[in-house]
């Protein structure tokens, strides 16, 4: 019989979750991770199985907590308009204050594309954050908020790749006006 586990599994999660974003899947090492999670090789390996088994639960916690959030804001919502606006806004300050780990929804794309599962999860992920925009568009545009001529899939679809690109260019370094500016624009596309 082994020895019972003597940390708590979603904060080992959470560190796990930080240490990829950051440096990302290939450049975090198993000691890495061992010193990170403060426990030792085998306990890594029996709580989670492999590096990969890990990355896969980080990202989905990434996701879960990130897509999660937007999509509570987008549904409460009373105006949709300056709640886009707000959520691009408060993206461009999460980059400006550390643009160094960026998004690790878009690193895991960009890093792991290869890999079925991270595509799989990125996927589902951005369809989710699609059908939040889509849905408080949809609602906008029975409201009066945007024209009715405006296919709230269409700007939903605009404003994920919009977003996926605006972390791109956060963690480019871009600067504030440079980056209020996209948001600017991007927020008349709903004109």
């Amino acid at each position: 019989m082994g020895r019972p586990r003597t940390f708590d599994i979603d904060a080992a999660v959470d560190r796990a979750m930080t240490l990829f974003w950051r440096q990302g899947f290939e450049a975090t090492s198993t000691e890495d991770l061992v010193e990170g999670l403060g426990i030792t090789r085998g306990s890594l390996y029996k709580a989670f199985g492999s590096k990969e088994q890990l990355y896969a639960m980080a990202l989905r916690r990434y996701c879960q907590h990130h897509a999660a959030g937007l999509i509570e804001m987008l549904d409460r919502a009373e105006q949709v308009r300056p709640a886009i606006r707000a959520a691009l806004l408060e993206l461009v300050e999460a980059d400006l204050a550390d643009p160094v780990p960026g998004c690790l929804l878009v690193n895991a794309a960009t890093e792991r594309s290869a890999h079925a599962d991270t595509v799989q999860q990125v996927s589902s992920t951005m369809g989710q954050v699609e059908s939040a925009l889509a849905g408080a568009l949809e609602r906008a545009r029975a409201r009066g908020e945007i024209a009715a001529d405006k296919e709230p899939r269409e700007l939903a679809q605009f404003l994920t790749t919009f977003l996926q690109g605006l972390r791109v260019m956060g963690k480019a370094r871009a600067n504030r006006a440079f980056l209020e500016n996209a948001v600017e624009v991007a927020v008349r596309a709903l004109d």
